[in-house]
Formats: structure tokens, C-alpha cells, sequence
């Protein structure tokens, strides 16, 4: 046998596109006649985000922005810093934030607070995954695709080294897995 990562189905591609839809339609409903943009943060927002402006049945602009968090290992000190900015006027605008995972809080309500200063009408936060169990600052999250308390996950965007964003569903990941295959069945 040799080492892979093992791979189990959380969410599948069929639960994540309705889903995806109905916040599309909340978000149509909700910014009738308002001058909406939708910001991705980098990398982990863009095949969500790409899929929910083309469910929003509103004229809107897209930008992105690319934050990094340090700290010390794996853990947050919740030190954010701004690697690419918006390039949009905000100025008078409602902004809603696209992320992938949402769960120290500590980059959304940096974000949230910078965002602000733009003299935007309005700044709400939708994120595909929430995983609340991990908040350490308290950030309102407007709109949520799943609530996933445990486990490392990857596909639909969301990566391990840099690996797994184009699986179509939401996978836990178990890195170094003694197996034969590779790639996950959609079970």
C-alpha cells in the first residue's frame, strides 16, 4: 500500500448548488434597486463566489481581495494584513463579502471593519462554511451555506497545500492515509 490522503464526502456538489441557488435568490431579494458589490477573498471564495453572482439575478460588480492571517503553527494570533486590495469604488455601496470558511472571525471583522472606512451603505458577510465552535471574536455572518463543526475540509475551492480545490463537493480530509486510490467516489 502507499500513503495518500483519505477523502470522506461531508457535502455533495448537489447539496452545495441548491444551497448556493437560495442564497443567490435571499441576496436577489434583499438588494432590489441598491448598488450591490461582491467581494471574494482569495483563493478559497472563487469557485463559491463563481457560482453565487451567476444566482444573483441583480446588476452588480465583482472584485477581490487576498488577506493573510499569522501567527504562531496553525493557530490565528489574529494579526491580518491586506496582500491585494479592492480595486472598486465602495464609496455608497452595499458590499456583501464572499468567503470560503469562516471560523476564528478574526480576518472577517478586519475585513468587515476596513471595508467600512470605504463610506460603503452597507457591508454583509456570506460564507459558504461556518464552523462556529472555533469563533474567538464575535463576527455576524449574514448569509450561510452549511454549518460544519469538525474536521479539516477541502474541495469546492478550499485546499490542503494548495491541492483538492477543484473536487465538486466539500470533503473531510485525513491526510497520509494508508490506501490503494486516490480521488474520492461521491458516495
Amino acid at each position: 500500500m502507499k500513503t495518500v490522503d483519505e477523502l470522506k464526502l461531508v457535502i455533495s456538489k448537489e447539496d452545495i448548488n441548491n444551497r448556493v441557488s437560495e442564497i443567490g435568490e435571499q441576496i436577489t431579494r434583499e438588494y432590489q434597486d441598491r448598488q450591490l458589490a461582491v467581494i471574494g477573498i482569495l483563493k478559497g471564495a472563487f469557485i463559491f463566489m463563481a457560482d453565487l453572482v451567476r444566482k444573483i439575478d441583480l446588476p452588480l460588480e465583482v472584485d477581490f481581495i487576498r488577506l493573510q492571517s499569522y501567527g504562531s503553527g496553525t493557530e490565528s494570533a489574529g494579526q491580518v494584513r491586506i496582500t491585494k486590495d479592492v480595486e472598486l469604488p465602495l464609496k455608497d455601496k452595499h458590499v456583501v463579502i464572499v468567503e470560503d470558511i469562516v471560523d476564528t472571525g478574526y480576518t472577517l471583522k478586519y475585513l468587515k471593519q476596513v471595508l467600512s472606512l470605504h463610506q460603503t451603505a452597507s457591508v454583509k458577510i456570506c460564507c459558504l462554511i461556518d464552523k462556529k465552535e472555533r469563533r474567538k471574536v464575535d463576527v455576524d455572518v449574514d448569509y450561510v451555506g452549511f454549518e460544519v463543526e469538525k474536521g479539516f475540509l477541502v474541495g469546492y475551492g478550499l485546499d490542503y497545500d494548495e491541492q483538492y480545490r477543484q473536487l465538486p463537493g466539500i470533503y473531510h480530509l485525513n491526510p497520509r492515509y494508508e490506501a490503494k486510490g486516490f480521488f474520492p467516489s461521491e458516495r
